[in-house]
């Protein structure tokens, strides 16, 4: 199972969330389909009506950023540590 971390920031408004969240998924895709699945709604907080990444949300797995921002096919190892970060902006 991979090990899914979150920014404070959607922790704040799924706090069920917690530090860490363990899920199945090969790809960062079904890693989403399965938060979706345990946390309604969070999918869309991290992909937009298409499936593609929000422009604001950026992804690592393993340490590294993925590259398939549109369909969300880079792989997933059973023990990646997967580190979703939503960017703030404001004024």
């Amino acid at each position: 199972m991979a090990h899914v971390k979150f920014t404070r920031h959607l922790v704040r408004y799924f706090p069920a969330l917690g530090d860490n969240v363990k899920v199945n998924g090969r790809l960062v895709a079904d890693i989403i389909t399965e938060l979706d699945t345990q946390y309604p709604g969070l999918a869309a907080y991290i992909v937009d009506e298409r499936g593609a990444l929000r422009k604001h949300v950026n992804i690592f797995v393993g340490g590294h950023l993925i590259h398939d921002r549109t369909t969300l096919q880079d792989p997933v190892q059973e023990d990646d540590q997967v580190y979703i970060f939503q960017a703030l902006s404001g004024g």
